[in-house]
């Protein structure tokens, strides 16, 4: 098996390797997440956009990249931008290019984007909702997930509906005080 890169020393990454290890892995918020990173096979791809039209060219390069590398290598890319769509309604309305530059590529049904962002709020909820914060990340993130990954970690993971329920129930039990302990308030 080959040797995981060295991790990198880009603050951005690391802020976001912190998170993905304290939070995502940490408290169990995905668990398909442990194995890529313990294998090494998350890209970290840092975004200098500065504008929503250059992120989607950064997001068009990283869904192609993604689509020809080997699995082994690199099953899953967090595109992290934190120059561009810092208010979470702009963020929102971004996700529906994304979608089109997964069709425009011709890449539905192989790859989905997920989405993490500081300031998440899911529909229905007050913007300081402990549950907002199971997609709280410490920048603007895409998450980009290879359908084959997806449907392989759900037959022997557990049952993904009930994932949604369990990061709740996860998060009530944490509170907001226990998620500042963990060190990943996200930067204002």
């Amino acid at each position: 098996m080959q040797q995981p890169p060295a991790p990198s020393t880009d603050p951005v990454v690391v802020a976001t390797r912190l998170w993905l290890e304290k939070a995502v892995i940490g408290l169990g918020l995905c668990p398909f997440a442990k194995a890529v990173h313990v294998r090494g096979q998350i890209r970290y791809a840092v975004s200098d956009a500065r504008t929503e039209d250059a992120l989607l060219d950064d997001l068009r390069a990283e869904l192609q990249a993604l689509h020809v590398a080997d699995p082994a290598q690199v099953d899953t890319t967090l595109l992290i931008h934190p120059h561009v769509l810092q208010d979470f309604a702009d963020y929102n309305a971004f996700l529906d290019l994304a979608d089109d530059a997964l069709a425009d590529a011709g890449l539905v049904g192989e790859i989905q984007v997920a989405s993490f962002h500081p300031r998440y709020q899911f529909a229905g909820t007050g913007p300081d909702d402990i549950g907002n914060f199971t997609n709280r990340s410490p920048y603007p993130t895409l998450h980009l997930l290879r359908e084959a990954s997806i449907s392989r970690a759900v037959r022997s993971g557990p049952d993904a509906a009930s994932i949604y329920e369990a990061n709740i129930a996860t998060l009530e039990k944490l509170g907001h005080e226990g998620w500042t302990k963990l060190g990943l308030t996200p930067p204002r």
